[in-house]
């Protein structure tokens, strides 16, 4: 819990955009409030003016508590507007260790202390990288309302698609395009020298792989922080995400233009197998209505 180097403890944000997901939202403050009481708590609350009065009357609406209002934009969520708007926020307010947690997640018990002591190992090491939580999704029947946070930990089934290393242990890579927007973290100095989000990326999909590759450019690695463990609560959802087609159409054009290659390549195929869209290897749109 402490910089190793000076023996003070390093100030962490923890950073939630949220449109809507009330319910998930208040979950998130529950357990926040009991796992991690000591940070600070930047809400982003995109189109939702009303959001501390219904966090007031849910009872979690603490001193930690920051909300930050943002419109809503034309084109859809705008995800990356909105995390720049809370990192700057949590900077103002003296945070030294951002912490980007999606409002569908809860942390678990150690999911902030084990990010903190991440990051100071790797000062210590002299090494600079974006920290990953270990995140777990639940199913439709994994409720966690009046659920107590060490009891959650019985859900942990960490996702098979990204490193899981056990608790205390910090694995060191260089897969940028891994990087999960769902639970991660970095520094105030790796945060300026990503220099954000690029927030031309509204709506669903690509700005965190984006992301990814800004880190890689800054010259970070990609870490995997055992013991950083979140929750993904269940909400309804389509593979492929259908109802976001548009909004991946004109996201991976924008990837595509600036990095070279496609992200999302298998929804991109499993869209173009449904005839939702025209993709070729260098050329995707939308498909002609017939």
């Amino acid at each position: 819990m402490t910089d190793m180097g000076s023996g003070r403890t390093l100030p962490v944000a923890v950073v939630t955009p949220v449109r809507g997901r009330l319910e998930h939202l208040v979950n998130q403050r529950r357990f926040l409030d009991e796992v991690a009481p000591d940070v600070r708590h930047v809400i982003v609350a995109v189109d939702m003016p009303d959001l501390g009065d219904d966090l007031r009357a849910a009872g979690v609406m603490g001193e930690s508590v920051s909300i930050v209002p943002l419109d809503d934009h034309p084109l859809g969520m705008p995800t990356a507007r909105a995390r720049n708007v809370g990192a700057t926020a949590a900077l103002d307010d003296g945070a030294e260790l951002i912490v980007f947690l999606d409002v569908d997640c809860v942390p678990l018990p150690g999911f902030v202390d084990a990010s903190r002591d991440a990051q100071c190992q790797l000062d210590a090491r002299g090494e600079r990288a974006v920290l990953n939580g270990i995140v777990t999704y639940l199913g439709e029947d994994d409720r966690l309302d009046g659920e107590f946070p060490a009891a959650a930990r019985r859900f942990v089934a960490p996702h098979a698609a990204r490193p899981a290393p056990s608790s205390g242990a910090v694995e060191v890579d260089d897969d940028h395009r891994l990087l999960w927007s769902l639970a991660f973290a970095l520094d105030a100095d790796a945060w300026r020298a990503c220099g954000g989000f690029d927030e031309r990326y509204v709506g669903y999909g690509a700005e965190d792989t984006d992301f990814g590759m800004r880190a890689r450019d800054a010259g970070l690695r990609m870490a995997w922080v055992g013991g950083a463990h979140a929750l993904h609560q269940w909400h309804p959802s389509a593979n492929p995400p259908r109802h976001h087609v548009v909004d991946i159409v004109r996201n991976a054009n924008l990837y595509r233009e600036r990095w070279g290659t496609w992200p999302m390549e298998g929804w991109l195929q499993a869209f173009a197998d449904e005839g939702l869209v025209e993709w070729t290897p260098t050329s995707l749109s939308l498909a002609s209505p017939h």
